[in-house]
């Protein structure tokens, strides 16, 4: 039952970071073209992809969270029961916290890119005068 939580987190975890993905996939390639007017905005633009992937994932599937299912948190205390509703439970948290780790690791790209683009934008407002 363990292995089959496990299993269905990380395919559940997969799923929504690609939806997530899927969404800002535009928006971030078009902010990269117009702050690194360069060939390697691409590049800047597919790390920035499989980090999503990368943190979404490792959000979503909390390891640390699903040993309570294989072993006792302390001497004297039982394991826990896998059932209907903890399934349900792990399920909705696999998705908040996948949702809540690309958030946050888009909210630090944003607010770098923001960043640049103040810079890029002093630097052509300069160059213009």
């Amino acid at each position: 039952m363990f292995f089959a939580l496990l299993l269905v987190t990380f395919v559940l975890a997969v799923v929504v970071s690609f939806c997530v993905v899927k969404v800002f996939d535009k928006p971030i390639a078009a902010i990269f073209r117009r702050i690194i007017q360069d060939e390697i905005s691409s590049a800047w633009h597919k790390y920035v992809k499989f980090a999503a992937y990368v943190v979404g994932i490792s959000g979503g599937v909390r390891i640390h969270q699903l040993e309570r299912y294989i072993s006792a948190p302390a001497k004297d205390s039982r394991v826990l029961e896998l059932n209907d509703k903890r399934w349900i439970l792990e399920l909705y948290r696999t998705i908040i916290e996948t949702l809540q780790s690309i958030a946050w690791m888009y909210l630090v790209v944003f607010i770098f890119a923001l960043i640049a683009y103040v810079i890029v934008r002093a630097f052509e407002l300069r160059s213009s005068k």
